[in-house]
């Protein structure tokens, strides 16, 4: 158990999931296929999980994860956990810029609860490798990407057939949210992000223009996000209204030992994105407004736009740059990456920056394209950078 308590986020930090090694893929396809068993599956993924800490650790982290290896996607696995909620599939899958997800989804059977969610016997295996310096991570989608979901395609009937108010929906999601957070903090959790590419989303004028055609091609995308279609007489303002609702309403009363943390991007699945567009649009409801501790945010490419929206981070919130790709294997200039926080400085004080990559490596169980010697470069690039400029 942890000894001194250290917070998130840290100056070189990560945003969680890794690439799985072959043995890990190749047990997965087992179980699939029925050669193996539950028993025999954990057993691999702890083997590999341990091997994956250590791997953090050798690399100077102060933070690791499970990176999400348990998981076959980044969002889906967590909201199947959830008592009223059941797998399915879809008409098609989440559409990004060259290629198209598995169409896999939820669906519900019932009203929605968090009471005894296997993420927190994930998170309790985490927990045996804490250090006095060394923090347990669990990363979730977060609330938000959990209602979009529910009101995607098909998915919208189904739950407006068990929540005719979209209110009492909003209530229970962020019930079951909270319980899980209780359930966390229990066990030893004091740093939970909440995975959220609806902002992303957001941000994206082929949506917000009320395009016929993009709305088609776009409704379900951004690193795994579910999207409601945009009508043309329908306000961005309201969707993000909703949106931070929820959040805030599943963070409300949360521990107060537990650092709260969100991850926003614009897609990542095997390297490639779904949105583009920078955080104008929502930095008044996200960055003023919601109530969090710290943003990790995507700035790898243009397609994320300016710095100029992180002056309306409200508070004493902190902001992590995802300044270095976790898509692609070519290793940035550290020269051009501090210029770049130090650009970003100009808007939010540096002391309350920080550097990470731009989102996880493994997003989903495919990876991204990339060797795991390029993603342990990656990360050592983080660290220089980031010992070079905050010392």
């Amino acid at each position: 158990m942890l000894q001194t308590p250290i917070t998130a986020p840290f100056r070189a930090d990560v945003v969680g999931s890794y690439l799985r090694p072959e043995y890990l893929h190749q047990a997965r396809r087992q179980f699939e296929q029925g050669d193996i068993d539950a028993n025999a599956l954990k057993a691999i993924e702890d083997k590999a999980i341990s091997e994956l800490v250590e791997k953090q650790k050798a690399a100077g982290l102060k933070v690791i994860t499970d990176g999400e290896f348990r998981r076959s996607w980044w969002h889906l696995d967590f909201m199947w956990g959830l008592n009223g909620v059941e797998k399915t599939t879809i008409d098609r899958g989440y559409v990004f810029a060259e290629v198209e997800t598995r169409a896999e989804s939820v669906q519900l059977t019932g009203k929605i609860s968090g009471k005894n969610h296997p993420f927190i016997d994930h998170f309790k295996f985490l927990n045996q490798f804490s250090e006095a310096a060394i923090l347990p991570r669990l990363t979730i989608p977060a609330p938000a990407q959990f209602l979009a979901e529910l009101l995607r395609g098909k998915n919208k009937a189904v739950t407006e057939s068990v929540y005719a108010n979209i209110d009492e929906l909003i209530e229970d999601i962020a019930k079951a949210y909270h319980s899980v957070m209780l359930d966390l903090s229990a066990a030893g959790c004091r740093n939970l992000q909440l995975d959220d590419c609806t902002w992303g989303m957001l941000t994206d004028q082929r949506l917000t223009s009320g395009a016929v055609e993009a709305q088609k091609e776009h409704a379900a995308c951004d690193c795994g996000l579910s999207h409601e279609p945009i009508s043309h007489t329908q306000k961005i303002a309201d969707i993000a209204e909703r949106y931070l609702t929820v959040n805030n309403a599943a963070i409300a009363n949360a521990p107060k030992e537990l650092t709260l943390t969100t991850h926003v991007c614009r897609g990542n699945y095997r390297s490639t994105w779904a949105a583009s567009g920078g955080y104008a649009p929502i930095a008044d409801y996200l960055f003023s407004r919601e109530n969090v501790d710290a943003y990790y945010l995507e700035f790898d490419t243009h397609r994320a736009g300016d710095f100029s929206p992180l002056a309306k981070v409200s508070g004493n919130k902190k902001v992590v740059l995802g300044l270095i790709s976790s898509k692609n294997p070519e290793l940035e200039d550290a020269e051009a990456i501090v210029s770049r926080i130090q650009e970003a400085a100009q808007y939010i004080p540096l002391d309350r920056l920080y550097l990470s990559t731009q989102c996880g490596f493994a997003s989903t169980e495919e990876g991204n394209n990339l060797t795991e010697v390029q993603q342990w470069e990656k990360i050592a690039l983080v660290q220089k950078v980031a010992q070079h400029v905050w010392g």
